[in-house]
């Protein structure tokens, strides 16, 4: 596992708040029939405080986004009438021919002349659906923004429409406001449809070279790091440290916590009460902070749907209290798809540790069907074992690779058997399980799917080999293949004597970083799944000491690597709802699920016994998959144990926003009372709530109250007994009290404790 030194422990999680409900927009292009558009109906206040309000977001949510809350796509046929969104946009076939469904309407009540003059306006204003920015353009970003019934046009553009068809107004929108006011006053109209940004109005946004040079690119932020986005799916998890499939078509994710249990989260997001897995008795852990010792591995055979088998990987202590590494095969209990099957449990192979750190730990099947075993080099610094080390010695299986065939046994009495086509069988002098050698602690590896189109790139095998002192690296799995440690760490000498005398041939890391980079790699993926299609072939991994987050992507030409930073959280570009902006720093592992979507787990305090692990899922704010593409249906699986919902504890990019516009609307709003008549306290009282929230205004402090200005940001707080009027999409709800979590004001009175007893135990311990 990775070895830490201590850096200050910080907590990300945030207080579980409330999403206020989305309604979709619906456009009615229809005149004289009924219609549930919600349409726009403004008072002298509201129109006040919506524009500040709109000003206010407009440079913080100008993102592509359509009008269900989502990425734009590209569409996977032509369309035939919003023709000018087919590469990239908000509408695929279906949405198209309803728009064009729409239209028609509409035209069979103008006159041939008004074909002639207004069919290219009613057309390119109905299309404004299919913008990658409709979302912006109907006021649609934010759950709390009133809806628009038309899109928000440019000046200029509104100001011709209205001169040669405003008698067509009435027949693009059924708000009465608008058809009553707006078809003689073409100054109220377009003060309507103005956008404070007027780089995204239509037609406007379709010439800004700055929003459309990269549209659909994966959206770079300072210094060119990828921007993604995460969503959190499960926490207060002890150290979480896997996640893995069983390929069923269940869906289902099976994740261990490095103590020793492994619990089932099913497709809607809830857990079982009642672990799949649960061998602490038997696993060697210690709460000691940053200990490498655990439950380390686990994976699922090709053929689990039919067989029922698993492996793991673990630490345990003998009898003789020697430490050791076990490899296991265990089933899934016949009466119940949830449940191991403990007295099932077969051992393959075990392992004596010489010392505590460097126990690897990863076990993954290759598309070859063959199980690949990943162990340390045994511990301490340098791998100071014998004459060169573990890792160069092929006759000891620390510091290796190894490769067996789990569905049979050797004639030598093995539980398994060995492949006929491993790389030393043939040499007495090496341990026939002998893959590849001279790895330090290759601390998660993965398996490449291959391309979802051509299949390149299929089998390859990732991992991240943690360094020494000066140097990770992620390397490619070759067969036979010698990488170098402890002579060579990264592309440089460790030791000098044995780098001489090394052969030209040792494999090189296909990158490596130093310690200005970061301190333990964290491998992790190649991105092979369907909703984030910009990412398809970037190997996604990070650094568990600082946190940091990179990818890798292979020049075909040169068959090199380039590295990008991947940045999370800009405010812009993850302004969608279910989107996070922060996450624990301590990143344990990557993961892949069952439809190739990415994962990774982290920690707030890294201790085997501290409950602060979350998991969070990366998303492509820039393009998604077209509508209906990535959808999959679950192979039901009949559960015997209680269903937990899942209930998260970090806050939301919109939340967030959500309570900055709050506070500021209120102090807006405060500002605005000098210039309104002031209510009087008893009528205020007997003011309905929602006349208020309508108004957005309060009451100016008097007497007593003047020293208690400062409550205003407090929420209405409805007494005993006291109903709530239900908040429409244009109140803007009060500000959602902050909420310490318990075990945030636990850690800043224990943290730095055990900060002082382990820095110096860590920092001594990651030298060695």
């Amino acid at each position: 596992m990775n070895e830490p030194d201590y850096e200050e422990v910080q907590d990300f999680y945030r207080s579980d708040l409330k999403k206020p409900t989305v309604k979709e927009v619906n456009v009615s292009p229809q005149a004289g029939r009924s219609s549930s558009s919600s349409g726009v109906s403004f008072s002298y206040p509201c129109v006040c405080l919506c524009i500040f309000f709109l000003c206010l977001i407009g440079s913080l949510l100008g993102h592509p986004q359509c009008l269900d809350y989502g990425p734009p796509f590209q569409p996977p046929f032509h369309l035939e009438f919003c023709s000018a969104y087919e590469n990239f946009g908000c509408c695929d076939q279906e949405k198209d021919n309803s728009i064009a469904a729409k239209y028609w309407d509409i035209m069979d009540y103008i006159d041939p002349r008004g074909h002639k003059l207004c069919g290219t306006y009613i057309k390119d204003i109905l299309c404004q659906e299919c913008s990658p920015y409709a979302a912006h353009l109907y006021d649609a970003e934010n759950p709390r923004t009133p809806l628009r019934s038309l899109p928000g046009l440019c000046l200029d553009y509104c100001s011709e429409f209205h001169f040669n068809c405003r008698s067509a107004i009435s027949l693009l929108t059924s708000d009465q406001h608008i058809q009553e006011c707006c078809e003689t006053n073409r100054t109220h109209f377009c003060n309507l449809l103005h956008l404070h940004d007027e780089d995204y109005c239509f037609p406007n946004v379709l010439k800004n070279t700055a929003l459309s040079r990269r549209l659909g690119s994966v959206v770079e932020g300072g210094g060119g790091c990828i921007q993604l986005c995460l969503r959190e799916v499960a926490n207060g998890l002890r150290n979480p440290l896997l996640l893995v499939h069983p390929s069923d078509r269940t869906h289902r994710l099976f994740i261990a916590e490095q103590l020793g249990i492994v619990w089932v989260y099913l497709p809607d997001g809830s857990r079982l009460e009642e672990p799949f897995l649960d061998i602490r008795s038997t696993v060697l852990a210690t709460p000691w902070l940053g200990d490498e010792r655990g439950f380390l591995g686990m994976a699922f055979h090709p053929k689990y749907k039919y067989n029922g088998k698993f492996y793991i990987y673990y630490s345990y202590m003998d009898k003789n209290r020697v430490e050791k590494v076990r490899i296991s095969e265990l089933k899934v209990l016949a009466s119940d798809a949830n449940k191991a099957d403990l007295r099932s449990e077969r051992i393959l192979l075990e392992l004596e540790e010489p010392a505590a750190n460097h126990n690897g730990g990863q076990v993954l099947f290759g598309v070859d069907g063959y199980m690949y075993v990943f162990t340390g080099d045994g511990g301490k610094a340098g791998d100071p074992f014998g004459k060169f080390g573990n890792a160069q010695n092929k006759s000891t299986l620390l510091g290796k690779v190894l490769r067996i065939d789990v569905d049979g046994k050797s004639p030598d009495g093995k539980p398994y058997r060995i492949p006929p086509d491993n790389p030393f069988v043939t040499d007495p002098r090496v341990r026939p399980e002998v893959y590849a050698y001279g790895v330090r602690n290759m601390w998660r590896c993965a398996v490449d799917r291959g391309d979802p189109v051509t299949r390149k790139g299929r089998g390859r095998i990732f991992c991240g080999d943690v360094g020494q002192n000066r140097f990770e690296e992620i390397n490619l799995i070759v067969k036979g293949g010698n990488y170098g440690w402890r002579a060579k760490e990264g592309f440089e000498c460790y030791d000098t004597k044995l780098c001489h005398n090394s052969s030209l041939d040792d494999i090189l890391p296909i990158f490596a970083y130093g310690r200005n980079v970061g301190k333990s790699v964290t491998g992790g993926y190649v991105y092979r799944g369907c909703e984030s299609p910009n990412l398809n072939g970037l190997y996604i991994f990070g650094d568990f000491m600082n946190g940091r987050l990179m990818a890798l992507q292979e020049d075909e030409k040169t068959n090199k690597w380039k590295k990008q930073d991947i940045c999370i959280g800009s405010t812009t570009a993850c302004a969608f709802p279910g989107m996070i902006s922060s996450y624990s720093k301590f990143i344990i592992s990557f993961a892949e699920d069952e439809a190739g979507e990415l994962y990774f787990m982290s920690t707030s305090y890294p201790s085997a016994y501290a409950p602060h692990g979350s998991i969070y899922k990366l998303i492509d704010p820039s393009r998604r998959a077209p509508p209906g593409k990535c959808k999959y249906k679950p192979v039901p699986v009949k559960t015997k144990s209680k269903r937990i919902p899942f209930v998260p504890r970090a806050k939301t990019v919109l939340e967030l926003l959500n309570e900055l516009s709050t506070a500021k609307l209120q102090k807006k709003s405060s500002t605005l009372t000098a210039a309104i008549p002031t209510i009087s306290s008893k009528k205020a009282k007997k003011t309905p709530f929602t006349k208020i929230k309508a108004s957005a205004v309060k009451p100016a402090p008097s007497g007593k109250g003047r020293q208690g200005a400062k409550a205003e940001a407090k929420p209405h707080k409805p007494r005993q007994g006291e109903k709530v009027a239900r908040r429409s999409r244009t109140t803007p709800a009060p500000p959602v009290p902050k909420r310490k979590s318990s075990h945030l004001a636990r850690s800043k009175k224990v943290l730095p404790k055990k900060a002082a007893l382990a820095k110096g135990e860590l920092e001594k311990r990651r030298k060695k």
